[in-house]
């Protein structure tokens, strides 16, 4: 990987050429790949536009991000401001850097968002989108051109998998009773959690080179934390919490995001403020560290989360008047 570092630090000095101007841009652009826009976005899909369809959606961002985190462990590469001083740090990360998160995630929401409308304007809207926002991170200094392409790639692959997969798989669950839907996705957790334990695993004896971890305290101020789990143990946890909140909320007679313009406008800022505390409040009580109690407890923060938009959220709308029932796993069209 070592002979694409010096060409992907040629184009990035490049782009961070172009000048201060394109910075905010850049910004808002990385933001549109980023966890925090999906926790903004993902609730409001499932809550006011098509809670299938969105449940899908989670089901599937949650399986890149342990994925991603799994790779990103297994090839244990720098990001790019850790290893060239000329290379502007103007975004901090502390994760590795291959394969990108941001470009995978990308093709998965937006791609996937493009399958389900069926419309060409959509696939030209998406492409445009994982474009700009892969070139963010690239003007950003936080991500090689060659792990833009491999997330990407990575993001595609699953993408067609689960396209493929999904619709068989969420009625084949629809039948199952509820104790089995639980194990399953609990099931399922653990063994996207048992893909970055395996490849964490894998690197004993091996530690951060010095010298990235140097560049990173100078540019950023901050350590390198690359080897602590915590965006697996998060994509693990709200996996769980989706998949058991939608299989507790079918079993109560399922939701319906459909509604009056009236009932879905209340039921967002409701949802969120309830949602924002729990990410949010909780998040800064947890303890700090990567010991099991830590972590296990970061897995259940995570759970909660999930299971509060898959489930808790939409049966609140019901008892308030703000939602009717319906099917939270059935066949959609």
């Amino acid at each position: 990987m070592e002979m694409l570092w010096q060409p992907g630090i040629s184009i990035i000095l490049w782009l961070q050429s172009l000048g201060p101007g394109v910075t905010a841009p850049m910004r808002l652009l990385s933001f549109l790949g980023q966890v925090e826009f999906y926790l903004i976005i993902l609730p409001a899909l499932y809550w006011c536009w098509d809670s299938k369809k969105a449940l899908r959606l989670g089901v599937l961002l949650m399986l890149s991000g342990a994925l991603n985190e799994a790779l990103k462990v297994a090839f244990h590469q720098p990001r790019p401001f850790w290893v060239s001083p000329a290379v502007k740090a103007l975004s901090v990360e502390t994760t590795f850097d291959l394969p990108s998160g941001h470009a995978q995630q990308a093709v998965c929401v937006w791609g996937w968002l493009a399958h389900r409308t069926r419309r060409a304007q959509a696939w030209a809207l998406a492409v445009l989108l994982i474009v700009l926002i892969s070139v963010s991170r690239a003007y950003l200094g936080v991500h090689f051109p060659h792990s833009l392409v491999l997330g990407a790639a990575v993001g595609a692959a699953l993408l067609g998998a689960f396209a493929r997969w999904e619709r068989t798989a969420s009625v084949w669950l629809a039948r199952l009773s509820l104790p089995k839907q639980l194990g399953i996705a609990l099931l399922a957790s653990l063994s996207l959690l048992g893909l970055t334990g395996a490849a964490l695993a894998s690197l004993q004896g091996w530690s951060v080179p010095t010298p990235w971890t140097q560049l990173v305290l100078q540019k950023a101020g901050e350590p390198i934390e690359a080897l602590a789990p915590v965006y697996a143990v998060m994509s693990a946890g709200v996996l769980f919490g989706l998949g058991a909140g939608a299989a507790w909320l079918r079993h109560r007679g399922g939701f319906s995001a459909k509604g009056t313009i009236i009932q879905r406008l209340l039921r967002y800022p409701l949802g969120m403020a309830a949602l924002v505390i729990l990410w949010f409040g909780v998040e800064s009580r947890l303890p700090d560290g990567m010991g099991p109690v830590a972590l296990g407890l970061r897995y259940l923060h995570a759970s909660l989360i999930g299971l509060w938009v898959a489930g808790a959220a939409p049966l609140l709308f019901r008892r308030l008047g703000l939602a009717d029932r319906g099917e939270a796993l059935a066949r959609d069209g």
